[in-house]
């Protein structure tokens, strides 16, 4: 009865479970079915495991959410910031280059309404008249097509894509009917008819199907839109198709009466473009004008005058970065569209790297809705004091945070004086045709400043607040080098005639307006002398002294000491006020200096990314097996990864013997979670199956392995066996 009853005793145990598991089975759907095996196994056993909580405590969840939280919250402002800087920047170089071209678009109009007179005063056809399919028999004269030819002096039309656009814009807001043409229009495959359909696409705001100049006419007569010129933009002609072009300027040399076509076509090479695309009948038919737009290095410029020399944004670089620019400038032939694009890829690497950057955001805000002179104020700094990083955090706490404001404050005070400075020696240097893109890598250079203790303050900018205080050192240009930028116009405004060293002065004392100390220094040597009828004339107060009547040899004395002094006070502003970005507390905040970074982004590194990529694959595909395993090779890996990481144990020359041998030997290592070993059967067939399988599984490894190596030919990283070492193949990348 003994077993009995105690098997009795132990079934309500046993069904108990049982019972429990079948009502909460719902519950357990998305749980792996060996859970319930090891419950069931606990409990027939009797014994019962001890399980450990491994999951986070309910407060470091809270902590590790509010630091995520914390750092997309930061993560989004710097993003903000960039978008507002950039928008910016574009906004200005957008404005600066339609200045640029402001008088040509003038000159481009005036020449539009004159010529659109002359086709009218050779009269005005009727409706019927205009729309029908046959010219009008007329003089020569009044066939002839106004073209107005405009040298772009570019390289790549790139550039000239905004240029066409901003002219058709202008023409249009001058009640012109403007229509801009690409020069893929004018291919062959596409023909006169592509040329036509573009074109009546444009005016008419509909796309035929029977493209016909009847039609066109029909709508300029019907739609009372015959008192305005009607403007066909063709951005480069020289890309055009010569015999399509040709028809097309014929096509409408016939229709020219009924409808007065004026045509302005691009040329980025020379004027004489025209004849070399062009046969003679078609040249006879054109009455052609030229406009001449700014050149590459003009819109440059321009450009670097109003975004990195003036900070329309606030954003700037350091030297390294813009000696990169510049080089970029010039290797991409002086394409504006690819400066620019550089520029916009550092201002988002400088957003991305640097944790402080979007104080650069909040400060631009703040300038524009209330001005530029509350850019700087403490309630910027102290509201986002929040939102920086702990140390920076710590640093304001110690500095009470009035000290970081007023680091921003005199790093504006100090970064205007230093811009006026440069515009002065660009000015001065315009004589020699110095680029301002030059002087502004030699300007930002700090390796040309030598350290020069001053315990007091030296100077105050127009704010009232010092430039220099105790706690930092005075970064004086040294000019006595020979074969900079900065010591040849120093030399050459010595030698400047006295007609042009006063015009210098003029535009000296423009650019000097917003810094009073600079501007006194300059209006009071200006002072000393004034021009009448060309010739140095000394100031009034001088005349009453000496002579009324100076002889030649006095007038060139004065005006060489008027030369010299000019010289000595450029001289003394760069080595007063001469101090690049990267020599400014606190300018990590504005300027980016990774110049690496922004190469690898720009041009990069193909071979070396795809050979990181191999040795570092874990960080890709994030799998936690490779990622504990280090840098020891484990049969999970990729095997492009494993036979890539081998080949480094070899030099120039991989046997592929021992290569295919050392990746079996990775392969078939036997993983760490290895399965229960089974009992061998003794029965033959058994062992002939496990045969069969080695033998498969030699191909599949062979097969992997051949694969891997070709995909690292592929990669460029090896090349095949040659004739002379068939049994070795040769590694072309190395220096990692």
């Amino acid at each position: 009865m003994a077993p009995t009853s105690a098997s009795a005793a132990d079934s309500p145990t046993q069904s108990a479970p049982d019972t429990i598991e079948n009502n909460l089975q719902p519950f357990f759907v998305l749980h792996k079915a060996s859970s319930r095996k090891s419950e069931k196994r606990s409990a027939g056993t009797g014994k019962t495991r001890r399980r450990i909580d491994l999951s986070p405590s309910p407060t470091k969840k809270t902590e590790k959410s509010e630091e995520c939280d914390e750092q997309h919250r930061f993560e989004r402002l710097r993003m903000e910031a960039f978008e507002l800087v950039w928008s910016k920047i574009d906004s200005t170089i957008k404005d600066v280059l339609r200045g640029i071209n402001t008088n040509v678009f003038d000159e481009i109009y005036c020449w539009v309404c004159e010529s659109f007179n002359t086709i009218k005063s050779f009269g005005t056809p009727g409706i019927a008249e205009a729309t029908r399919a046959f010219p009008i028999v007329t003089d020569a004269s009044s066939k002839l097509l106004f073209t107005g030819l405009v040298l772009t002096k570019n390289m790549e039309f790139v550039d000239d894509l905004l240029t066409f656009e901003e002219v058709g814009l202008f023409l249009k807001s001058h009640g012109c009917h403007v229509a801009n043409l690409s020069s893929l229009d004018f291919s062959a495959k596409n023909g006169i008819g592509g040329c036509l359909r573009g074109l009546l696409r444009q005016f008419l705001m509909a796309t035929l199907d029977a493209a016909d100049m009847s039609i066109l006419a029909s709508w300029y007569r019907e739609q009372e839109n015959n008192n305005s010129p009607v403007v066909v933009i063709i951005d480069d002609m020289e890309r055009c198709c010569g015999s399509v072009l040709s028809e097309f300027i014929l096509m409408l040399s016939e229709w020219v009466v009924k409808i007065p076509i004026i045509l302005l076509m691009g040329v980025s090479t020379t004027l004489d473009a025209p004849r070399n695309l062009l046969p003679s009948n078609v040249l006879q038919q054109l009455c052609p004008s030229k406009f001449v737009l700014g050149s590459p290095a003009e819109r440059m410029d321009a450009v670097v005058e109003a975004v990195l020399v003036k900070q329309c944004s606030g954003f700037s670089v350091g030297h390294k970065v813009a000696v990169f620019l510049r080089n970029y400038f010039l290797n991409q032939d002086g394409t504006l569209i690819s400066f620019i694009r550089a520029l916009k890829i550092a201002c988002a690497l400088h957003f991305s790297m640097e944790p402080q950057s979007f104080i650069l955001g909040g400060l631009l805000d703040e300038g524009e809705q209330e001005g530029e002179k509350s850019g700087l104020l403490p309630e910027i700094i102290l509201k986002n004091a929040p939102q920086l990083p702990l140390y920076v955090r710590n640093q304001m706490a110690e500095q009470n945070g009035k000290s970081l404001v007023h680091g921003l404050s005199e790093l504006k005070g100090l970064h205007k004086c230093w811009s006026i400075v440069v515009l002065c020696l660009y000015e001065a240097g315009n004589c020699n045709k110095i680029r301002l893109l030059d002087l502004l890598c030699e300007a930002l250079d700090p390796d040309l400043y030598t350290s020069k203790a001053s315990n007091n303050v030296v100077l105050e900018n127009d704010c009232g607040l010092p430039i220099t205080s105790d706690r930092f050192m005075r970064r004086k240009y040294s000019t006595s080098q020979k074969g900079g930028l900065i010591s040849q116009i120093i030399r050459k405004v010595r030698d400047l005639p006295a007609a042009t060293l006063y015009q210098l002065l003029k535009n000296w004392e423009k650019i000097t307006m917003d810094v009073p100390e600079i501007h006194d220094k300059v209006k009071e040597l200006q002072s000393e002398f004034r021009f009448e009828d060309c010739k140095l004339k000394q100031n009034v107060d001088d005349i009453s002294k000496r002579h009324l009547s100076l002889s030649p040899i006095n007038s060139e004395k004065d005006s060489k000491a008027i030369s010299e002094k000019a010289a000595a006070l450029l001289d003394s502003l760069v080595g007063d006020f001469f101090r690049p970005i990267e020599c400014i507390p606190f300018h990590e905040i504005v300027c980016f200096k990774s110049v690496e970074k922004l190469q690898s982004a720009l041009i990069g590194d193909p071979r070396r990314r795809i050979q990181v990529d191999l040795l570092e694959f874990y960080k890709i595909l994030r799998c936690s097996c490779c990622s504990k395993s280090g840098n020891i090779l484990v049969p999970s890996m990729h095997d492009t990864s494993v036979m890539y990481t081998l080949a480094q144990e070899h030099g120039d020359l991989i046997n592929l013997h021992d290569w295919f041998q050392s990746f079996k030997t990775i392969v078939l290592r036997p993983s760490k979670k290895g399965k229960p070993k089974s009992k061998q059967s003794p029965l033959p067939k058994k062992r002939k199956d496990m045969n069969e399988s080695e033998n498969k599984s030699e191909a599949s490894i062979q097969a992997r392995f051949c694969r891997a190596v070709t995909e690292l030919q592929i990669s460029g990283l090896l090349r095949m066996p040659s004739r002379r070492r068939p049994d070795c193949v040769q590694r072309v990348a190395f220096g990692l």
